[in-house]
């Protein structure tokens, strides 16, 4: 089940919290419940990823995302991602996450995440975001302008561009097997 109350708290918590600017950094500590377990008893691959929406929600009301969403009546979807995990996570163990915008080009916005244990990257996740709406994508240029921030924006960093260039070579759809 999806962890609401979680996510109600972490929201909740950040309506306390000092705006930040659009690329600052967002930290937030959480528990790895044994509800968040694997049958290795291990953090689920499945719920890292429900984890990282813990970080990216309190991360969007503070830059102002969320009234913007709200005001506009827009949406926000995952359009990929990138996880890679390095340190095993178990029951209770205390977890640091990070989020940040590393920047955006004309339809996505690129948001960095990681999980850190006693000082150590657990995981570390890309995520491209796009803003809706019923007609489609809104671009970020329009929704920097609503959130009056500067359309321009920091290059991408060399390894945000070549997955954005090695997806971009994936087959869509992909080929039916079987």
């Amino acid at each position: 089940m999806y962890p609401f109350i979680r996510l109600f708290k972490e929201a909740r918590a950040a309506r306390h919290l000092p705006a930040l600017p659009l690329l600052g950094t967002h930290v937030s500590h959480h528990i790895c419940w044994p509800w968040d377990l694997d049958p290795w008893v291990e953090l689920n691959n499945g719920r890292t990823l429900t984890l990282y929406d813990l970080g990216r929600v309190p991360f969007g009301r503070r830059i102002g995302l969320e009234a913007a969403l709200r005001a506009q009546r827009w949406g926000i979807t995952v359009a990929g991602n990138s996880l890679r995990y390095r340190r095993r996570v178990r029951a209770f163990d205390r977890l640091e996450m990070r989020t940040r915008c590393l920047g955006w080009d004309a339809r996505f916005f690129y948001i960095e995440q990681s999980m850190w244990k006693h000082g150590e990257c657990t995981s570390h996740m890309l995520l491209r975001s796009a803003v809706t709406r019923r007609e489609g994508i809104v671009p970020p240029a329009e929704v920097l302008a609503t959130l009056g921030h500067p359309t321009e924006g920091p290059p991408l960093p060399g390894w945000v561009q070549a997955w954005i260039e090695a997806d971009a070579q994936r087959p869509w759809p992909p080929e039916r097997t079987g």
